[in-house]
């Protein structure tokens, strides 16, 4: 998309019929059980779509997922079929047009979605601390009295949350999760979840990042659990630079965090419709999401 464009606007798809707009993806019907999944420039923020756009976003998104999905294949299977757009268009059949679908589309195989986010915790940030402070408990279990904004947790939390496509997603704990999916699907998505968070915790910590949290999503391909939608990128997840971590205040980050401190502090009621984004807070998490993909690839996003 350019960067000029209104962050809502989504060009059609040669031959394809367009089936869903999510906050920030929208999907395409690509036939024989495959989907084609566009990344747009659409942020969104306490589970509200914000209506300016962040330039190169959705190129980020692709290209880390797609980072991530390689890097973890072999904890966990992911619908990822291809994200080059001329192999895309190869095997659709369709003319790679004007570019402008370029390096922000992913063509998967499509799943049964469980709707659930699966959140990990490494850290106490953002709305686990906000628990925290007011409870003393993370997704409703106690925790060590004294601990500090942003301390680094004794071990990873599996804080799970129903999805709300309408409004904000529910938080549960994993006893209701078994309750709602059963004991063997609750189990195997937090010990998944849990695993996949490790894996990408020490690999980003060669890299001089923290992975203080993060959420998944998982579907069901033949009964089998596979990764979907985006994996580990600045949008899902808050990235801290090693060098620069000090527990007991917020921390620089290298994600949408201007944006979620730009809301907080702008008198936003958290209900739509969204403030717009000075040009100021897009501009530093334009940079910030290009900065954390280059940091955890070693790639630069023209690359």
């Amino acid at each position: 998309m350019p960067s000029h464009a209104p962050a809502d606007q989504w060009p059609s798809v040669q031959g394809l019929t367009h089936i869903h707009r999510g906050k920030v993806r929208d999907m395409y019907d690509a036939g024989q059980d495959r989907l084609l999944m566009v990344a747009s420039d659409r942020i969104s923020a306490f589970d509200c779509v914000i209506p300016t756009g962040i330039p190169g976003k959705g190129r980020v998104l692709t290209a880390m997922s797609a980072f991530w999905f390689d890097l973890t294949r072999d904890i966990v299977p992911n619908h990822l079929i291809s994200a080059d757009w001329g192999a895309i268009t190869g095997l659709l059949g369709i003319t790679p047009g004007d570019g402008t679908l370029a390096g922000r589309s992913s063509l998967v195989r499509r799943a049964q979605r469980i709707d659930v986010e699966c959140v990990v915790r490494g850290y106490l940030a953002g709305s686990g601390w906000a628990e925290y402070a007011a409870h003393g408990t993370l997704a409703g279990i106690p925790l060590t009295v004294g601990l500090r904004e942003c301390d680094e947790l004794s071990r990873p939390a599996f804080t799970p949350a129903l999805k709300n496509e309408a409004g904000h997603d529910e938080n549960i704990a994993v006893d209701q999760l078994i309750e709602s999916l059963g004991h063997s699907l609750a189990k195997l998505l937090e010990s998944t979840s849990l695993a996949i968070y490790e894996a990408a915790r020490r690999y980003a910590l060669t890299r001089g990042i923290i992975i203080a949290d993060t959420k998944f999503e998982f579907g069901l391909i033949d009964e089998q659990l596979v990764l979907i939608d985006e994996l580990l990128t600045p949008d899902s997840s808050r990235f801290w630079p090693v060098d620069q971590y000090s527990p007991g205040r917020s921390q620089e980050s290298l994600d949408k965090q201007p944006v979620r401190d730009y809301l907080l502090g702008c008198g936003w009621n958290r209900q739509p419709p969204a403030p717009e984004l000075p040009p100021e807070i897009v501009a530093a998490t334009e940079g910030r999401y290009r900065a954390a993909y280059a940091l955890l690839t070693g790639r630069e996003l023209d690359d």
